[in-house]
């Protein structure tokens, strides 16, 4: 019986991850501060992204 004999294709390369849409790869967002019983703004403070969960990278490339 033959033998077949086949050709190795090329490594692929992986894809280069793309930055996170919501947080622009920097993986902290700033978050609304609320206080009080009529929950006004007070200011913002510096949150993790939870599109990426703060690696910075889209999840959806």
């Amino acid at each position: 019986m033959a033998r077949k004999t086949t050709t190795r294709s090329a490594a692929k390369v992986p894809a280069e991850p793309s930055a996170c849409t919501s947080c622009k790869g920097s993986g902290q967002v700033a978050r609304t501060v609320r206080v009080g019983r009529r929950q006004r703004v007070v200011g913002q403070q510096e949150g993790l992204c939870l599109t990426c969960l703060g690696s910075g990278l889209d999840p959806n490339a």
